[in-house]
């Protein structure tokens, strides 16, 4: 996986998770997410490349589906909360 790929794969879960409102604490991973961004942005900077403007057509490009499944991905690799796991996972059976 590139740089740009692994990027688009946290913007993705960042949102997707912020598409979990029935969980009360979906700000706080997503803000957890959003740290790992930016800690990615510092370690691997990518030359020539808008992180802003492919942030924004994530979130209005990307379908939801897509989104919650990179949230899954992402969570599972941060051992995130699995409230917050099977919630998405429930989400995700009606795309299906």
């Amino acid at each position: 996986m590139n740089l740009e790929d692994q990027y688009k794969l946290y913007v993705e879960a960042y949102f997707g998770v912020l598409e979990t409102e029935e969980y009360d604490l979906n700000i706080y991973e997503a803000k957890n997410i959003q740290k790992i961004i930016e800690n990615f942005k510092k370690e691997y900077p990518i030359d020539n490349y808008d992180y802003e403007n492919e942030k924004l057509k994530i979130k209005e490009e990307v379908s939801t589906k897509t989104k919650l499944q990179s949230a899954l991905i992402i969570l599972n690799q941060i051992k995130g909360p699995m409230e917050l796991i099977l919630i998405i996972k429930n989400k995700l059976k009606k795309y299906k």
